[in-house]
């Protein structure tokens, strides 16, 4: 399966889940699937048989509310069953509504609250360095988080170090609960701000797997940022760029349409 085929799938399954759970984050699930697809097909060196092999990359998806993309995306690379998966959100399972590592082997760390995945990806990536490791750190954070200040003092810290094994995918859909970042605290330009504090800042099409993909594994002597121009809800035409899907869960007409628009994507 490549990475648009699992994409594609993954928009199912998130669909499913949402709709069978009946709680989630919809809207920021679609947003992130494509950059999880890239990752898990063809940039992360991971073990499902082996979640704390000590030599796998290191992944972090910050944004947490977009459990279900992440969990979708581990049931298709063989960490989770289908069934588990249903489990989303139910009492005793293991897919909390924001990722906990103390339940779930192969999460890296809990990301409940935003602004905190960025800071502890440096701290591994510094890890990494100590012990002279070749595994890599990438980490999903969302453009609305960055609002955050504890991000810019990582963002700060990882300039300075050189750390060049740190790689940040911001998921730029310029939308978060309630309004557009830029009308809340603008955050543009956001590539300028990186490469002030010491980064290598790439602007892409986040729904692009060829780009997504070559800006994540370019190589150079700084932590990298690749700003993905994403789609709130990308995949199902009244779902995107509304703000209004970013917590909300499709009845069973609006299920129907929009498994059917995502299944027909290619």
């Amino acid at each position: 399966m490549n990475s648009e085929e699992q994409a594609r799938s993954v928009r199912q399954l998130i669909l499913e889940t949402i709709s069978f759970a009946g709680l989630g984050h919809i809207g920021s699930d679609l947003s992130i699937t494509d950059i999880l697809a890239v990752l898990y097909t063809d940039v992360l060196h991971l073990d499902p048989e082996r979640p704390q092999w000590p030599d796998r990359d290191r992944l972090i998806v910050s944004k947490g509310h977009a459990a279900v993309a992440l969990y979708s995306t581990m049931t298709l690379n063989g960490f989770l069953t289908h069934d588990e998966l249903m489990t989303f959100a139910q009492r005793d399972s293991r897919l909390n509504g924001h990722p906990a590592r103390a339940k779930l082997p192969g999460i890296e760390t809990c990301t409940g609250p935003l602004g905190h995945g960025l800071p502890v990806s440096v701290g591994m990536a510094v890890g990494a360095r100590i012990v002279n490791a070749d595994w890599k750190t990438y980490v999903v954070t969302g453009d609305g988080e960055l609002q955050e200040g504890s991000n810019w003092e990582a963002i700060m810290f990882a300039g300075h170090q050189q750390l060049s094994g740190l790689t940040c995918i911001v998921d730029r859909n310029r939308l978060q609960q309630g309004a557009l970042t830029e009308e809340t605290n603008s955050l543009d330009p956001l590539d300028a701000k990186f490469e002030a504090f010491g980064w290598d800042a790439t602007v892409i099409n986040g729904h692009d797997h060829d780009a997504l993909r070559e800006a994540i594994l370019a190589a150079g002597a700084k932590p990298r940022v690749v700003i993905a121009e994403t789609t709130k809800g990308k995949g199902v035409s009244f779902m995107e760029n509304q703000a209004v899907w970013h917590h909300k869960v499709p009845s069973a007409d609006q299920f129907a349409q929009a498994l059917a628009e995502v299944s027909a994507t290619r």
